[in-house]
């Protein structure tokens, strides 16, 4: 028989993605009986002041995103010494190549409104992708994983100076040279 695994409030049902900075589990959330998506950080105990921080900074700035289609967050915490948040099950969603043009036009209008909805609340992606584009069932697109959020204009602290964050197949030049003040541009790039 399988062994069920808790962690805290969740109880682990299967690894559902993972990433340079965390792993990502479909979870119960046993106290309200919901399904969520549960992300903890990937080096657990190991992490250094600076992981914990900018894995908060995630959670932080998603949270405060409340849009249709941003995947929204439920809950940050620590358990054990394990930084994590939960946040909506998004899925399992059709991928299909075979769309057509109108639709794709109304997934990138619907993804676009939603990237400038945290654009008007100062907040960057910096790692925009079809990979964190999730699609529920329905098949409405949903803008996931702000792991390399940063404030507009800001050095907020989430990396290092000169460090090149994000996936390089979809980064706008000046996020590339690692430039330290990057606009709503990069994001509208990728």
């Amino acid at each position: 028989p399988k062994r069920v695994k808790y962690f805290g409030d969740y109880e682990l049902q299967e690894e559902i993605a993972r990433g340079g900075m965390g792993v990502v589990f479909k979870a119960r959330q046993v106290s309200l009986n919901r399904p969520v998506a549960l992300k903890m950080i990937l080096k657990g105990e190991l992490a250094n002041e600076a992981d914990v921080q900018r894995f908060r900074d995630e959670a932080e700035a998603a949270a405060n995103l409340d849009h249709p289609h941003i995947v929204p967050i439920y809950e940050i915490g620590e358990h054990d010494g394990q930084q994590y948040f939960s946040m909506k099950l998004i899925g399992p969603g059709q991928r299909r190549a075979d769309l057509g043009v109108k639709e794709t036009v109304r997934i990138m209008i619907l993804t676009a409104r939603a990237v400038h909805h945290a654009h008007q609340r100062g907040i960057l992606h910096r790692d925009l992708k079809p990979g964190n584009i999730l699609f529920d069932e329905n098949g409405e697109p949903h803008v996931a994983d702000f792991g390399l959020a940063k404030r507009v204009g800001g050095d907020s602290g989430m990396t290092r100076s000169g460090a090149i964050v994000g996936t390089p197949s979809y980064m706008a030049p000046e996020q590339a040279r690692a430039e330290k003040v990057l606009t709503t541009a990069v994001d509208v790039y990728s």
